[in-house]
């Protein structure tokens, strides 16, 4: 007969510095029967480093689907498992969500052991206002895709935290400047890492700095400013751009800055000034 069920337990792990992984989390993965991680070489490291032998198993985007089933039915065997992705907090852009829900709808136990999560560090020594923020997490990949997500996050006043890949982030800062304006923000690359970098300025300080390099290297997040209060109703986006069209701005520039101004995509500067998308 199969006795009590098993737990899952949602373990954070260190996004760099092998120490910070908490006692309790050394407890945990000691006293599971398996750990389920995104790839088992990178977590041996990890368990080596804190003398753990707890059996491991592969669990990534590719094989989610079936794999999840087995710890499921390692679960209600009675069996402890704990969840850890290659690095930070499970679930959070990266794999371990569905399985969570899954075995939440069987009613099975899942306990977070809370720690290191790269959003978090980052906004917490950004200097940007913390009493809310938007986590965003990876924009897409392609240029026009991008830009259409940055237009509909462009009105949000909270700050926004993204996650980016080291080969798009300058691409990425330049649309954000063109999307969003030339916003205050902050680069956090290879958090807690040997050659850890953090850097406060405007997006287009990031982007020069960055874009000096012959490479980026390193796993990216960027705390950026959220929209400003608008400077005048919505209603007067014409008379905004009318202003700064005045003033010797292009067309582009004047909707640009007139969206920025507002809190608005440029999009929709461009339907309510010009009657065109």
């Amino acid at each position: 007969m199969i006795g009590q069920p098993g737990t899952l337990y949602v373990v954070a792990t260190p996004i760099g510095n092998l120490e910070d992984l908490t006692l309790r989390a050394v407890r945990v993965l000691r006293e599971v029967a398996l750990i389920a991680c995104e790839d088992t070489r990178r977590t041996a490291r990890l368990l080596q480093a804190h003398q753990i032998s707890t059996p491991t198993t592969s669990f990534f985007e590719h094989n989610e689907r079936w794999k999840g089933d087995r710890i499921l039915r390692a679960l209600r065997e009675g069996r402890d498992v704990a969840l850890v992705s290659d690095a930070g907090t499970p679930g959070i852009s990266d794999p371990g969500f569905r399985l969570v829900r899954e075995a939440r709808a069987e009613g099975l136990a899942v306990t977070p052991v809370p720690g290191a999560s790269a959003a978090v560090a980052a906004l917490s020594v950004s200097g940007l206002p913390t009493d809310r923020f938007l986590f965003v997490g990876f924009l897409p990949a392609r240029t026009h895709a991008r830009r259409q997500a940055l237009e509909g996050l462009a009105p949000r006043r909270e700050t926004l935290v993204v996650y980016e890949a080291p080969t798009r982030v300058v691409a990425t800062l330049s649309d954000m400047i063109e999307v969003w304006g030339d916003r205050d923000a902050f680069l956090c690359r290879e958090a807690t890492k040997i050659h850890e970098e953090y850097v406060r300025g405007s997006l287009s300080a990031l982007r020069e700095r960055l874009a000096q390099r012959p490479e980026v290297k390193g796993e990216i997040v960027l705390v950026v400013e959220g929209a400003g209060e608008p400077t005048v109703p919505d209603a007067d986006a014409e008379t905004v751009y009318a202003a700064l069209a005045a003033q010797g701005l292009t067309r582009r520039e004047a909707v640009k800055e007139t969206a920025r101004r507002l809190g608005l995509p440029a999009r929709e500067v461009y339907r309510r000034v010009l009657g065109t998308d």
